[in-house]
């Protein structure tokens, strides 16, 4: 067998490993504010939704997620419950499984990216992660569902996930004659000011979502992606390179070299 294989098979051995020691983070959702959907089954979904992410990332564990209901959109709160919960707001309602799954993993996105207050320079960056962590669920909830749905009578909805995320990228296709380093020299001086821009986020995150799909362990490199933020503000070269230095492993610091060569930012001339 050659060299290449015995690692892969290797990596591929240690990640269903580690996937099998980490338990999912505790889910504790608030009962009947969600238009008739039981809690049970929001359950099932948002499990389902944490297992796409969580085997990947770089954390052991996390305190319990709280989920509430949410009359404005989603989000995950910078505060923290009494004992240290993470307080996730959802906006959706009945049974719309897909919408669940979508808002939840993107939120989930935020946890596993570190999130903290300061700069917001780069913070459409992480939003667009987080996007990418969305439609990686959503796909990875349709293959998983096809093995494994949460009940039997379930299994043929498993499809609704990966029609979600494509309609998604559908609306927002990408101008297949730019590459990614080219529109961001194009639109760099006015990320910051629209930082969670749905539309622009969506096409870059289907720029980003096959580098993921091949390597998902790159979900590990994002806990490192705020260590070093702070109020001081920071280039989006500068940003990445922080990044580079404070992942832990030669595979996260290969991974963040490779989203940054896809912007076209050469971080070895980064002071």
């Amino acid at each position: 067998m050659k060299s290449y294989q015995v690692i892969a098979i290797s990596i591929l051995f240690t990640v269903t490993a580690w996937a099998v020691q980490k338990p999912l983070p505790q889910i504790i959702i608030k009962p009947n504010i969600w238009g008739g959907a039981s809690t049970r089954d929001i359950q099932k979904i948002l499990n389902s939704a944490a297992r796409q992410l969580w085997p990947y990332a770089h954390q052991n564990k996390l305190a319990p997620i709280k989920i509430e209901r949410s009359r404005t959109g989603p989000i995950v709160l910078y505060r923290r419950g009494e004992n240290g919960e993470y307080l996730m707001r959802l906006d959706s309602e009945k049974t719309y499984w897909s919408q669940y799954a979508f808002q939840f993993a993107h939120e989930f996105g935020h946890i596993i990216c570190g999130y903290k207050k300061g700069d917001q320079s780069n913070l459409w960056f992480e939003e667009t992660l987080c996007e990418t962590a969305s439609l990686f669920a959503l796909r990875g909830m349709t293959k998983e569902w096809k093995k494994k749905p949460p009940y039997p009578n379930w299994k043929s909805y498993g499809e609704e996930f990966a029609k979600y995320a494509q309609k998604r990228i559908k609306k927002y296709p990408w101008s297949r004659d730019k590459s990614l380093g080219d529109w961001f020299k194009e639109k760099r001086y006015t990320l910051i000011k629209e930082p969670a821009n749905r539309g622009r986020n969506v096409r870059l995150a289907s720029k980003l979502l096959p580098l993921f799909e091949q390597e998902p362990l790159g979900w590990g490199a994002c806990a490192f992606i705020n260590v070093k933020k702070s109020n001081h503000k920071r280039s989006f070269p500068k940003y990445l390179k922080d990044w580079k230095k404070s992942c832990k492993t030669i595979q996260q610091k290969e991974f963040v070299e490779k989203i940054a060569l896809g912007f076209m930012v050469n971080l070895q001339s980064i002071q």
